[in-house]
């Protein structure tokens, strides 16, 4: 009953990696399947972790959050003065990195999830479908549709 919620910010948090984004896919498939008023009204939301931290001596971190922004970050600066450490999932942070970049809602950053028609979840119902239902030649045909558009994390 969504006039009962307790909480209104139910966020899910997964490695900033390929692995992670499969997770957060199948989690939000779940709550759009069981739960689409927490979509429809705002209250799912998807942690952004940052995938590097980068220091020079020893100056505060930079938390970079992929590929295309250390790339970026990079592009003015001399990357051989600066210590770049790729974290391969939540669980090589500290306690305190993992608060400062994830946790804390002063410094944190969230992406809230949103139906394409919020007043109507079924009309983003095709693209579930699409993306994790049973048929598998419409799935194939859409990610060699799309596969030039995808940004790969190797």
């Amino acid at each position: 009953d969504i006039e009962k919620l307790r909480y209104h910010k139910f966020i899910v948090m997964t490695d900033a990696d390929v692995d992670g984004s499969h997770i957060q896919t199948l989690l939000c498939t779940l709550v759009h399947k069981y739960m689409p008023q927490l979509i429809a009204q705002g209250h799912l939301y998807i942690a952004m972790p940052p995938l590097y931290r980068a220091r020079k001596g020893k100056s505060d971190a930079v938390w970079i959050r992929d590929d295309a922004h250390l790339e970026s970050f990079f592009s003015d600066k001399n990357r051989e003065a600066w210590e770049v450490q790729r974290f391969k999932g939540l669980g090589e942070m500290n306690p305190e990195q993992l608060w400062e970049t994830t946790m804390n809602p002063a410094t944190r950053r969230l992406m809230r999830v949103v139906y394409t028609d919020p007043s109507n979840p079924s009309a983003d119902e095709s693209t579930f479908e699409l993306c994790m239902g049973d048929e598998v030649p419409p799935r194939r045909a859409f990610l060699e549709e799309k596969a030039g558009f995808a940004v790969v994390d190797i």
